[in-house]
């Protein structure tokens, strides 16, 4: 199950994000950390993927937000902005 949401995950980035302009607030990107978030908690990493992806939106100060050690659906506590 894994494997086929990573499979649906790059299928976006190659053929559907590239069609959109970049608007990712967050780096490592939405996608990417949805990727990350698979490979280091299974399952659990699509919803990890999935908070992400409602708290990207033009209200938040976005900047740097890598997948946690553990599961947690909140964003890191560390605020670091974009250079």
């Amino acid at each position: 199950m894994k494997q086929i949401l990573i499979w649906l995950v790059r299928l976006y980035q190659r053929f559907i994000s590239p069609l959109t302009p970049p608007s990712c607030r967050y780096r490592p990107t939405c996608s990417s950390y949805m990727i990350q978030a698979l490979e280091k908690h299974g399952i659990k990493g699509f919803l990890m993927g999935l908070a992400r992806i409602f708290r990207c939106h033009p209200f938040v100060e976005g900047g740097e937000d890598p997948v946690p050690e553990y599961f947690s659906l909140k964003r890191n506590s560390e605020k670091k902005p974009f250079r």
